[in-house]
C-alpha cells in the first residue's frame, strides 16, 4: 500500500503507549459543570438562561445569531447556579454558565425527532448540525455548519477525515476509530451527502494499522482509507491535502479553495451520534495522560467538567506536577487553574512531572538552518522571529509569517532553544489586529 507524505516536519517521541490500550470510559457526572460561552472559533454565545433556572440535558443555554458561532447546551439536567466570569484555557476570564446537576439526567423533551439523515435535505442537515453545536473536535473547534456551507463558486469534490492524530501522547482519536468505526464512516457519509460529493477519504498514520483494518470493514467504493507516514504535523489540513491529493492550498487560502473539506474523525462521530440520538454536542472524548498521573486513560467527558475531576479519574497526580497542558505537547496550552473546565476543543489533558519540566536560557542563533529544514510551510522561522523582535512587521508579513500553522516544529528542533514560535505568534497577532483596525 502506498504511503503518502509531505516535506518537512519532525519525529518527536510518540509516547502513546501510556493510554493507547485503554478503552474509552465514561466519566460520571461531576458535582458542578461550567459551560463557557467561548469554546469555539467565532463569536461567543450569549446566555439564554438565568440563575435559578432549571435546565434539561441537551437544552440550548447559549447562542448568538451570527454565522460563525456554535450554540452551547446543558450537559445534564440541573439548576443554573451562577452566570459569571470563569478561567478559560487561553488564560483569560470568559463568561460561563455554572450548572449544579440534579442527578436525574433528564433529557430535554423538545429535542429534534429522530429521522434518517438521508431523508433530510442537505439544508436541513446543516441546520441540525448548527443547532447541535457541533464543531471541529481536533482542536481548532471551527463550527462544522460553516465548514460544510462553502460559497457556491467553490466546487468541492472531496471530503477528508483526519485520523492521523500526530500529536504525541494523544490517543483518543485512535480509540474512537478502533471502537466506533461504523460511526466514523457514517459521519463521513452524512458529510458527503450534505456537501454533494462522491469521494471520501480517511487519512490514518501508519502507526495505526489496526485501525485501517477496522475501518475497511465499513467502507464502500466511495470511501478510501489512505495510510500516512508517522510524522508531525501530519494532521495539519494543508498537509493532509498536499500529501493525499497533491493539491496545494494557496497562501492565505482555505482547503475549499482547492475543492476539499477536512474534518476530524471525532467530529464525524459526533454528527452520526446526533442523528441517532437527537442529542447535541454535550460531551467529548479526551486523553488524560503523561508521567504525572497514575493511570493514563481515554475518557468520554461532559463538556464543562472541571479538569481536576479528569485528573482524579486518572488516579490523581503522581508526585508533584510540573505542568498541566490542554492538548498535546506541541500545540497545547499550559493551564494555571485546575477548575478550568473541559471545552469542545479539549482533545487531551497532559500532565508532566516536575522532573520533566526543564527551562533553558536561549542563546544566539547558530545559523544551523534546522528550523528551515523542518518547517512544513517552507518558511524561515529564525528570520521571522528576528523581524518581529525588532518590530519589522511589514518585512515579516512579506516573508509569509501569516502562513505559519504554529505547529512548533521550529521550537522543537532549535539547538539554541530560541522561542521562535512565540515571537511568530506575537507577530501574527499584531499584524492581524492592525488589519482589523
Amino acid at each position: 500500500m502506498k504511503i503518502y507524505g509531505f516535506k518537512g516536519g519532525v519525529h518527536p517521541p510518540e509516547n502513546k503507549d501510556f493510554s493507547k490500550n485503554s478503552p474509552i470510559e465514561k466519566l460520571p457526572i461531576p458535582e458542578r459543570l461550567i459551560i463557557l460561552t467561548q469554546q469555539h472559533t467565532g463569536a461567543p454565545c450569549e446566555p439564554l438562561v438565568k440563575p435559578k433556572d432549571h435546565v434539561f440535558k441537551g437544552q440550548k443555554i447559549g447562542d448568538k445569531q451570527v454565522f460563525v458561532t456554535a450554540p452551547i447546551h446543558a450537559p445534564t439536567s440541573g439548576v443554573v447556579k451562577k452566570i459569571g466570569l470563569y478561567p478559560h484555557p487561553s488564560g483569560r476570564l470568559v463568561l460561563g454558565i455554572e450548572i449544579e446537576p440534579d442527578g436525574k439526567d433528564e433529557v430535554f423533551p423538545d429535542l429534534p425527532k429522530n429521522k434518517a439523515w438521508h431523508d433530510l435535505a442537505p439544508e436541513e442537515i446543516i441546520q441540525r448540525i448548527r443547532e447541535a453545536g457541533i464543531v471541529g473536535l481536533g482542536g481548532a473547534a471551527f463550527p462544522t455548519h460553516v465548514k460544510i456551507s462553502p460559497p457556491s463558486e467553490k466546487k468541492i469534490d472531496t471530503i477528508i477525515l483526519n485520523g492521523s492524530e500526530c500529536e504525541p501522547y494523544l490517543t483518543i482519536d485512535y480509540r474512537i476509530m478502533l471502537e466506533k468505526p461504523e460511526l466514523v464512516v457514517e459521519g463521513l457519509k452524512i458529510l458527503m451527502y450534505t456537501v454533494g460529493v462522491k469521494r471520501g477519504i480517511i487519512g490514518v498514520e501508519e502507526n495505526k494499522r489496526d485501525v485501517v483494518d477496522r475501518l475497511k470493514n465499513y467502507t464502500d467504493s466511495e470511501i478510501e482509507i489512505v495510510v500516512l507516514p508517522t510524522k508531525y504535523p501530519q494532521g495539519s489540513e494543508k498537509h493532509l491535502i498536499k500529501a493525499i491529493l497533491g493539491r496545494e492550498v494557496p497562501s492565505g487560502g482555505l482547503p475549499l479553495d482547492v475543492g476539499v473539506i477536512v474534518n476530524n474523525v471525532g467530529t464525524a462521530v459526533a454528527i452520526a451520534e446526533h442523528f441517532r440520538t437527537g442529542l447535541p454536542l454535550i460531551s467529548r472524548g479526551i486523553t488524560i495522560t503523561g508521567r504525572g498521573v497514575y493511570s493514563p486513560k481515554n475518557l468520554d467527558v461532559l463538556i464543562g467538567t472541571p479538569v481536576n475531576k479528569v485528573i482524579q479519574a486518572a488516579g490523581g497526580f503522581k508526585g508533584t506536577p510540573g505542568k498541566v497542558i490542554f492538548g498535546g505537547p506541541m500545540m497545547g496550552v499550559a493551564i494555571y487553574d485546575l477548575e478550568i473546565p473541559i471545552i469542545k476543543g479539549t482533545s487531551g489533558v497532559l500532565v508532566f512531572s516536575q522532573e520533566e519540566v526543564k527551562y533553558y536560557e536561549p542563546i544566539e542563533c547558530v545559523r544551523c538552518g534546522k528550523c528551515v529544514d523542518v518547517c512544513p510551510m517552507g518558511l524561515i522561522p529564525t528570520t521571522l522571529a528576528k523581524y518581529v523582535e525588532k518590530g519589522k512587521l511589514i518585512d515579516a508579513e512579506e516573508l509569509g509569517i501569516l502562513d505559519c500553522i504554529e505547529c512548533g516544529s521550529c521550537n522543537y528542533i532549535c539547538p539554541s532553544r530560541r522561542p521562535l514560535l512565540q515571537w511568530i505568534r506575537i507577530g501574527k497577532i499584531d499584524i492581524l489586529s492592525k488589519r482589523r483596525r
